[in-house]
């Protein structure tokens, strides 16, 4: 059993997209537990394996992709598999068994959230 917690996901006002709890950056300092949360997801992102692997789910032309299609990064498939399932466990990739197929998805608001934590504010 893994003791990584997913992302914490909280419900955006008036729609049913979801995002990470941490605000931008550039808000305020973070409190430990959002640091925690943001930690984890780069934690995930930081091995260039994981990065390609993500990377490749989230460029899909269907907006998902099956297992075989994006296993070629260089590295064993059992060690794809580890590598996805820690993407799954950060809370940036879902999963789907399809017969004998696992296809992925970036959820939108995962890459909206993430990008809003990097955005700098607008300036006047």
């Amino acid at each position: 059993m893994s003791n990584t917690k997913a992302l914490p996901l909280i419900e955006a006002e008036g729609s049913e997209a979801v995002a990470p709890c941490c605000p931008p950056l550039t808000e305020r300092p973070f409190s430990a537990e959002e640091a925690e949360t943001a930690a984890r997801m780069f934690k995930a992102l930081g091995d260039p394996v994981r990065l390609r692997l993500f990377s490749a789910v989230a460029s899909h032309e269907s907006g998902e992709a099956c297992v075989c299609d994006i296993s070629d990064v260089g590295v064993s498939q059992p060690t794809v598999s580890h590598h996805l399932k820690k993407l799954r466990e950060a809370g940036l990739l879902t999963s789907q068994r399809r017969g004998t197929w696992v296809y992925y998805r970036v959820e939108p608001s995962v890459l909206a959230a993430m990008g809003k934590l990097l955005t700098l504010p607008a300036v006047a």
